[in-house]
This record gives C-alpha cells, sequence and structure tokens, in this order.
C-alpha cells in the first residue's frame, strides 16, 4: 500500500482556522491550539448574539415609542393598545421610524387612536 503524506489538506484546514482568528491578540492568532478555541468561541457568540440582536433592536424601538408618545400624555403600553384596538397595521419598528422621520404624521396617528 502507498505511503499517504496529510500535509496539504492539514494545512490548508490549520491556515483556514488562523485567518479566521487573525484578528486576535497574543498566540491567539498563530498557534492552531489556541486559534481553534479563540474562532470556536467567537462563533458561539455569532450564533448566540443574532437572537440577542433582535430583542435589542425590539427594546429600542419600544423606548423610541414611549418617549414619542409620552408629550401627548400617553404611555407606551396605552398606546399600542389603542394602535390595536384601531387595526392599523404598523409594528413596532415601523411606529418608531414614523416617530423620528416624521413627527407631523406620527403625531396625526396619536390623535387619531387618542379619539
Amino acid at each position: 500500500m502507498p505511503r499517504v503524506k496529510r500535509g496539504t489538506k492539514a494545512r490548508r484546514r490549520r491556515k483556514k482556522i488562523l485567518k479566521l482568528a487573525s484578528g486576535a491578540y497574543n498566540r491567539r492568532h498563530s498557534s492552531i491550539r489556541r486559534g481553534t478555541e479563540t474562532v470556536e468561541r467567537g462563533w458561539v457568540y455569532a450564533y448566540r448574539d443574532r437572537k440577542v440582536k433582535k430583542r435589542m433592536f425590539r427594546s429600542l424601538w419600544i423606548q423610541r415609542i414611549n418617549a414619542a408618545v409620552r408629550p401627548f400624555a400617553l404611555t407606551y403600553s396605552e398606546f399600542i393598545s389603542k394602535v390595536q384596538n384601531a387595526n392599523i397595521g404598523l409594528n413596532r419598528k415601523m411606529l418608531s421610524e414614523l416617530s423620528i422621520r416624521d413627527p407631523k404624521a406620527f403625531e396625526t396617528l396619536v390623535r387619531q387612536v387618542s379619539s
């Protein structure tokens, strides 16, 4: 049976890991073992934080809406309840954007649901 030299495949795999770890400090970007740990930990954070990002943005939209409806003597929960009862099909992201980019339209919307 002929001898098989596995150098190229192993080297290619290791270079791929070290390229992913290129921004790390100390031995983390040059040592295979430390680099692998760093890259795998990064993948864990990336997976987890893709979910966290959605939570953070929803929280931000809620804070913006709450701040925008306070001058009209409303709270966030009262406003959302009135929007849902009025069958207005705008989600929190769109309500937040509307309050920032077009305050006049948002004021009209608040007046409409308040009456």
